[in-house]
């Protein structure tokens, strides 16, 4: 049949993009109960947690024989290091805009990585973007809004009755915790764009496998994290017993050690699916999979059900369908053109 060798590659797509879409919802849940304390802010120190269990973990597998990479190498890690600052950047803004944001606005305004990362590909990797994709993408950006009205709508609606007649506290304290949470959302996305686009040309140099790169990510961010923490981040007894209190310590520190396993996930999933796809492709997963991860903040964390909320998610979900028609189109486009002979410089890989 015609179609026979396209199927083996749409069948070995699917693993890598269910598992990502597993680790990705587990991380979002665990990561939001843990920087939801009233008082938490040693989020260097969080990461740093993780990505020593997360090295933990695979050296422990590797030692049983399940897996394997490579022996460290100075010369790799020299090479791969920033990548992993990158990485460093990405969580440490995803885990900040976690902290003031709700899940479901989270999950949508990362639609625009997708825009971002895109028209990276134009520029990096002679991509293009058709027509119905501009369409696409002009629904994210809707959806976005959507969910940032009814986001500070919301806010000041609760806001306000608190507040009294006579006082604007409550309100502009509001106000400011949004705006935090949507500057580290803007520099999330900024930061993710360029983390996906860099990592997939420094793989096809390197030539590392999918265990190779979470290795090195990991391990190289651990000394960058835990210098963070120490300059930056408040080592004093009474900051750390407002961080961890003594009543909750153990399950959260438990919940830490937990999310810094499934880190392992979470960094061979996006290897994997980056590789396997494409780096547009794997972000268009992470928009599509925005309908699960909206309903776990609402249903462990309370997260307001409205009708904003909901249509923002609705909105975001059918850009993100859209975009997935339109780069399924054109993706044939561009098989018959190589079926005919014609291969455009635009496409040739560096």
């Amino acid at each position: 049949m015609a179609t026979s060798p396209e199927n083996p590659v749409q069948f070995s797509a699917i693993p890598p993009i269910v598992c990502y879409c597993l680790a990705s919802i587990l991380m979002t849940v665990v990561n939001k109960f843990v920087v939801s304390g009233a008082h938490f802010s040693m989020n260097f120190l969080l990461l740093c947690i993780q990505s020593s269990v997360c090295i933990a973990c695979v050296t422990l597998v590797k030692r049983l024989g399940i897996i394997s990479f490579r022996a460290f190498d100075w010369q790799d890690a020299k090479t791969w290091f920033p990548i992993s600052f990158m990485l460093t950047l990405v969580i440490y803004t995803g885990s900040k805009s976690l902290q003031f944001l709700s899940i479901p606005v989270y999950t949508i305004f990362k639609n625009l990585t997708i825009i971002l990362i895109a028209y990276g590909e134009v520029i990096w990797f002679g991509g293009r973007v058709t027509g119905l994709t501009f369409v696409s993408f002009i629904f994210m950006v809707f959806s976005s809004v959507i969910a940032a009205w009814s986001d500070v709508s919301n806010a000041m609606n609760d806001a306000i009755p608190n507040a009294g007649m006579g006082s604007i506290h409550d309100v502009t304290g509001v106000v400011q915790k949004l705006n935090v949470g949507y500057f580290w959302m803007l520099v999330n996305c900024l930061t993710s764009a360029t983390y996906v686009l860099t990592m997939r040309k420094r793989i096809k140099v390197t030539g590392f496998s999918d265990w190779d790169s979470m290795f090195y990510s990991n391990l190289l961010s651990i000394p960058v994290l835990a210098l963070f923490s120490i300059v930056l981040e408040d080592w004093g007894t009474e900051n750390l017993n407002r961080n961890f209190p003594a009543e909750t310590r153990n399950f959260l520190l438990t919940a830490i050690a937990f999310s810094g396993a499934a880190a392992v996930g979470i960094s061979y999933t996006t290897a994997w699916c980056v590789r396997v796809t494409s780096s547009t492709t794997y972000s268009m997963v992470g928009a599509l999979n925005k309908l699960p991860v909206a309903a776990s903040g609402m249903l462990f964390f309370g997260d307001a059900v409205t009708f904003g909320s909901v249509s923002a998610i609705g909105v975001g979900f059918f850009a993100g369908l859209l975009y997935a028609v339109a780069k399924n189109n054109q993706k044939k486009a561009e098989s018959r053109t190589l079926g005919d002979g014609v291969i455009p410089l635009a496409n040739r890989k560096p």
